[in-house]
């Protein structure tokens, strides 16, 4: 499981022109990918990372301060394009096994204590953030 962590002083998503999901304050977005294998394992240690890792200002986590967390599911975060020039897909987990999981990390945030926003997951997203920092960083669990 991987997931691009930002810090962000807003962001949002849209589908369709309507916003679904978003914050107007600073906080996480995070773009999460899920790989063949991924289990409550990965669900429970991405969730917990992303709650307590300090990226905030002031060394802070999200779990200090009650940042929100947008969280977006991105399937092309295990795209591979070292041949050729067009990426395979085959290291991301097919919808069926993506989406539970999606779903599981989304949930055990908010069983931490964070206010979790969303994307819709497998839809055509429009995603708008400003970089705060800028902070980047990428957190990856391998299964098993």
């Amino acid at each position: 499981m991987r997931a691009v962590v930002q810090r962000v002083l807003r962001a949002k998503v849209t589908v369709g022109g309507e916003q679904v999901g978003g914050f107007d304050e600073p906080g996480l977005l995070v773009y999460l990918g899920v790989t063949h294998g991924d289990g409550p394992d990965e669900v429970a240690w991405l969730a917990r990372k992303i709650w307590d890792v300090r990226l905030l200002r002031d060394e802070q986590s999200a779990s200090d301060v009650g940042a929100p967390i947008l969280v977006v599911s991105q399937f092309t975060l295990y795209g591979d394009a070292r041949k050729g020039r067009r990426p395979t897909w085959q290291a991301a987990a097919p919808g069926p096994v993506s989406e539970p999981a999606y779903d599981a990390v989304c949930a055990e945030l908010v069983r931490l204590g964070a206010r979790v926003e969303r994307g819709v997951f497998g839809a055509d997203m429009q995603v708008e953030s400003v970089n705060d920092g800028p902070i980047t960083l990428l957190l990856e669990k391998e299964p098993g």
